[in-house]
């Protein structure tokens, strides 16, 4: 399959771009500031794809301290997606696993030692687009989300 799509770090003039993405795809929206927040501070897992010269998906995260979610002891670096989203247009042509690979890439430049992420229990796509990369359901949050469905975090050991 022909590649369609390119992959880049974002850069501010995206802004306006992700944040459209961000409602077409997505209930939960964010402001700007939230956005530039997390470029300034993780620049390096702040991923864009773009088909046809515009931005088409993007994946934004942080890295966090915390306890690790399989249970080894003490602290460590943890990479969290905090939104991934591609326009409808533009899925089922490998932009989500890229934007994916890409920062994790990212989390390794910060020394994190797994990832994890939030997903709808009811995403099936996801779900399975997470497993393929490797990730397991390490636990359930009920309610998580402002709907009230229920949210899998999904794990990823980062080598």
């Amino acid at each position: 399959m022909q590649q369609t799509f390119t992959i880049r770090k974002f850069v501010p003039d995206d802004l306006q771009s992700v944040m459209q993405i961000n409602r077409v795809c997505l209930p939960e929206n964010y402001t700007d500031f939230f956005f530039v927040d997390l470029h300034q501070r993780f620049p390096e897992t702040f991923i864009i794809a773009e088909e046809g010269g515009k931005a088409a998906g993007y994946i934004m995260c942080r890295i966090e301290v915390g306890l690790s979610n399989y249970g080894f002891g003490g602290l460590i670096r943890k990479g969290h997606v905090v939104s991934i989203a591609v326009l409808p247009q533009s899925r089922r042509k490998g932009i989500a696993q890229a934007l994916i690979n890409r920062a994790l890439e990212g989390m390794e430049y910060y020394k994190a030692k797994q990832c994890f992420l939030e997903v709808r229990v009811t995403n099936e796509a996801g779900i399975s687009l997470y497993k393929k990369l490797g990730f397991e359901v390490t636990r359930t949050v009920n309610g998580y989300y402002s709907d009230g469905e229920d949210a899998y975090v999904m794990t990823k050991r980062i080598p």
